[in-house]
């Protein structure tokens, strides 16, 4: 009934289509800018935004279904058919690309805490010595109900807060800003992080279907494969590839004891060995496990963990990422951080177990949205009234995550869709990014992810698996950004 042709409704939907109309009408500024690399080389950039029009699919002439905001760094005086270009995109599903654009990536980023912890007001972007822009021109995207992107209605909305119809949308937005910047002879690459590596595997093969050859693909905190990720019920999975990357954290707050607390790397080496010997064999036994060797087991995931043996019992031997996050550091009255598990926040008095925030987000969110919001208005010229969404809650609660003509009971998965690209594209090359204190997208559930890919020992060695001493967003760690950026340098000069 809430669909039916009211003049309510009719009214609401011209006020989008208005919207959609003024953004895609819209021509901010712009500016240039200068940044200095820390090799001491400087580069003159242009920096610009556009909204720029998504198709609905197969209707070319048909009103556009969303305006999506592309924000771009050019460097000037380039030849643009042989300068690559790197298009960025954040995941959520429902984050905006302001964590890449001005964490990592950009000539400007935000500089929060090496140690996790909140970062202080006034917040203002820096020159970034580490830019990738060295190596491309830079193009953040704003996935549509992110940011300032909107669709033109409901029925656009729908469609397009989906697996696939985002991944159509966003390669739609590429091949229309490749044809407006007579750029479809520059080198393309993709850059996604979290959701969009789940984003950007499908789209590789996506454009390569559309003719875009993709000459590499950087995914950040790899979420191809759900499955790995999500505590349900029968999915034993993500408990053993989630047990490492618990040590890590383990050890990091002091929670471990003899050798594994000695470092993290033999917190870790102790828990894949683990994994890899005896935990995965248990969980699939079941209650076909004898006496000892459950109470063996219970003793070690309690060892690994620092949890309670007690605990490890009483929850059948599996420690999800809830009961770490709460059980940690019960104790001690704290939470432990899910995207940067070496953050902590305070516990309510009463010690509940409701998850109202993440700390280790928490922490830089404001930093982000305050400077990034300063610079847009200082840089790009674009101020508007409207709300940017940072991070839409609204938008991943709709999503629809399944794919095709699947309706449920499946976990998604864009595997696939990178195991074919990449046999279908001989030249295409991927470099994976892996914080070991994200406990969002674990590091031993990535290297599972890469190890499933369906693509034979010769096109496997064409990804690069790299890893840091930070969270999600590892490169919030000034000494990782440094180091993300050396192997970036490292895997594009790779032949």
């Amino acid at each position: 009934m809430s669909d039916a042709k009211t003049p309510d409704n009719d009214d609401k939907a011209a006020r989008q289509r208005a919207r959609l109309d003024e953004l895609l009408a819209l021509q901010p500024p712009g500016s240039t800018g200068h940044v200095k690399l820390a090799s001491g080389r400087g580069l003159d950039y242009a920096l610009g935004a556009a909204f720029l029009p998504v198709a609905a699919k197969g209707h070319d002439a048909a009103p556009p279904e969303a305006a999506v905001m592309a924000t771009h760094y050019l460097l000037q005086g380039a030849a643009p058919a042989q300068r690559p270009v790197c298009f960025a995109f954040n995941g959520g599903p429902g984050s905006a690309s302001i964590w890449l654009h001005l964490g990592a990536l950009g000539p400007k980023r935000v500089v929060v805490p090496d140690d996790a912890s909140a970062a202080p007001a006034p917040h203002a972007v820096v020159d970034n010595p580490h830019t990738w822009f060295e190596h491309f021109d830079l193009v953040f995207v704003d996935p549509p109900h992110t940011g300032w992107s909107v669709a033109a209605g409901e029925d656009a909305r729908k469609g397009l807060l989906s697996v696939d119809g985002d991944v159509a949308a966003l390669a739609e937005v590429i091949r229309v800003w490749l044809t407006r910047h007579r750029r479809w002879g520059s080198p393309v690459y993709l850059a996604g992080e979290s959701y969009g590596t789940t984003r950007a595997a499908a789209m590789a093969d996506t454009l390569q279907g559309m003719g875009v050859q993709l000459s590499g693909l950087i995914l950040v905190s790899c979420a191809m494969d759900l499955q790995s990720l999500v505590f349900a019920h029968g999915n034993d999975l993500p408990y053993g590839l989630f047990l490492p990357a618990f040590a890590n954290t383990a050890q990091y707050h002091g929670l471990l004891k003899g050798t594994l607390a000695a470092s993290p790397e033999a917190a870790r080496a102790a828990a894949e060995a683990f994994v890899a010997d005896d935990y995965v064999a248990a969980l699939q036994a079941g209650a076909r496990l004898s006496h000892d060797r459950r109470a063996r087991i219970a003793r070690r995931v309690a060892e690994l963990t620092g949890l309670p043996r007690a605990l490890v019992e009483a929850k059948n031997l599996r420690i999800s990422d809830a009961t770490f996050f709460f059980e940690a550091m019960r104790d001690q009255g704290r939470i432990v951080g899910r995207l940067e598990s070496r953050g902590t926040g305070p516990m309510a008095a009463s010690r509940t177990r409701d998850w109202e925030f993440d700390p280790g987000i928490e922490a830089i969110a404001p930093a982000y949205t305050m400077a990034g919001m300063a610079w847009f208005a200082e840089a790009l010229g674009l101020q508007r009234d409207v709300r940017y969404e940072v991070l839409s809650h609204d938008t991943h609660k709709a999503w629809n995550w399944n794919r095709g003509d699947a309706q449920g009971n499946a976990f998604t998965t864009t595997a696939p869709d990178l195991s074919r690209a990449l046999r279908r594209n001989p030249l295409l090359k991927v470099l994976v990014a892996s914080g070991r204190y994200d406990l969002g997208t674990p590091y031993s559930a990535s290297d599972w992810s890469l190890a499933q890919l369906d693509i034979p020992p010769e096109v496997h060695a064409r990804i690069t698996h790299r890893y840091y001493d930070a969270g999600h967003m590892m490169y919030t760690r000034e000494a990782d950004l440094r180091q993300l950026k050396a192997d970036l340098a490292g895997w594009m000069e790779a032949a």
